[in-house]
C-alpha cells in the first residue's frame, strides 16, 4: 500500500508516519519509484503499537524507541520486553528522605518476602505500591492499608493471571507488547471502575438504600 492508504488504515497523518521513520521507529517502505514507497502490514502493525505507546502510554520518542528496540531484538525475552514496555509507563517516585516513604518502602519488600514474588523491591511497580502507602500514612489511614493488603494481594494475583493468559494468546511480540500497555493503563481505569461499582452494590446492601 502507498503511504496514503497507511494513513488512512490507522489515523496517523502522511507528515507523522514520515517523522516516524525519521527518528527510526519506523521502517522504511520499500521503494517502487524515486518517490514513492510501498508499505506493508507490518507498518500498519508497527503504527498502532507506536501510537498505543504513545496515546495510551505516554511515553516520550526515547521511550518509545526504547521499548521499539526490545521488541526488534530476538534475543530478548518475552518477560523482559513486557517488563521494558511496563516500566515506561508507569510514574517514578524521588522521595528518598521522606519517612512515611521509608517506612512504606520496608512494607513493600516484606509483602515481596512473604508472598515469594518475582519481583524487585526496586523497580517501578513496588515504588508505586510504596507511594500509596505512603500516602495512605500520612492522611493517617495506615490501619486501613495494613488491614487490606494481602486480600488485595490476592485479587491482584488473580488479574494478572487472567491478564497474561490474555496476552499469551497473542502470537506476534508487537501485538503482546501493545496489549500489555493497554492493558496496564486502560485496564487499571477499568479494574477501578469495577471496584466503585462493587463498593456502590455492597454498601446498598449492608447499610440499605
Amino acid at each position: 500500500m502507498r503511504i496514503g492508504e497507511l494513513s488512512r488504515r490507522t489515523g496517523v497523518s502522511v507528515p507523522t508516519i514520515k517523522y516516524y521513520v525519521r527518528e527510526g521507529l519506523l521502517p522504511a517502505g520499500q521503494l517502487t519509484s524515486p518517490n514513492q514507497a510501498s508499505y506493508d502490514q507490518t507498518h500498519e502493525q508497527r503504527l498502532r503499537l507506536i501510537r498505543a505507546l504513545l496515546d495510551v502510554g505516554g511515553l516520550s520518542v526515547a521511550g518509545i524507541g526504547a521499548v521499539l528496540a526490545a521488541v526488534d531484538d530476538p534475543e530478548q525475552p518475552v518477560h523482559k520486553v513486557l517488563g521494558e514496555a511496563a516500566h515506561r509507563i508507569l510514574p517514578r517516585y524521588e522521595e528518598e528522605g521522606d519517612a512515611a516513604m521509608v517506612a512504606a518502602r520496608a512494607k513493600v519488600a516484606a509483602l515481596i518476602e512473604r508472598r515469594g514474588w518475582l519481583v524487585d523491591a526496586c523497580e517501578p511497580q513496588a515504588e508505586a505500591l510504596a507511594a500509596s502507602l505512603a500516602a495512605m500514612t500520612r492522611v493517617g489511614a495506615e490501619e486501613f492499608a495494613d488491614a487490606v493488603i494481602e486480600e488485595y494481594a490476592d485479587a491482584a494475583q488473580g488479574v494478572a493471571r487472567v491478564d497474561l493468559e490474555y496476552v499469551a494468546r497473542r502470537v506476534a511480540r508487537e501485538d503482546m507488547v501493545r496489549s500489555t500497555v493497554v492493558g496496564t493503563v486502560l485496564g487499571a481505569s477499568m479494574l477501578d471502575a469495577l471496584r466503585r461499582m462493587a463498593h456502590v452494590d455492597a454498601s446498598a446492601r449492608v447499610y440499605g438504600g
